[in-house]
């Protein structure tokens, strides 16, 4: 069991972190299988800030990419929608988002 009591699972070797996840996931494929939606894709990976590295006291130190992974992204129509299926919104999903939303304001955010 995770750390938030979400019931991990593989439908189709995908792997979802919730049964909500899952079910949303079910839900959109219908949608793709009678053209309401395109390119339906899962775990899309999104650059919030670049790698970079800094010097610090004298010594240059590596930072990592920051990155946001959704749940979900398809397009209806010409528009993009980018889609996450959350439980509890922790601190750092909270900033990520706000980093996200900032970063790729013609992309269509919706939160479950």
């Amino acid at each position: 069991m995770s750390k938030y009591r979400n019931k991990k699972t593989v439908y189709k070797n995908i792997k979802f972190d919730s049964l909500k996840e899952l079910n949303r996931y079910k839900e959109l494929e219908i949608l793709f299988k009678i053209g309401e939606i395109t390119d339906l894709k899962t775990q899309p990976k999104y650059l919030l800030q670049e790698a970079f590295k800094h010097n610090v006291n004298g010594k240059l130190e590596n930072h990592r990419a920051i990155n946001y992974i959704a749940d979900f992204e398809y397009k209806k129509g010409s528009v993009t929608y980018v889609e996450d299926v959350k439980g509890i919104k922790t601190d750092v999903y909270k900033l990520k988002k706000k980093l996200f939303l900032m970063k790729y304001p013609t992309l269509r955010f919706y939160e479950m």
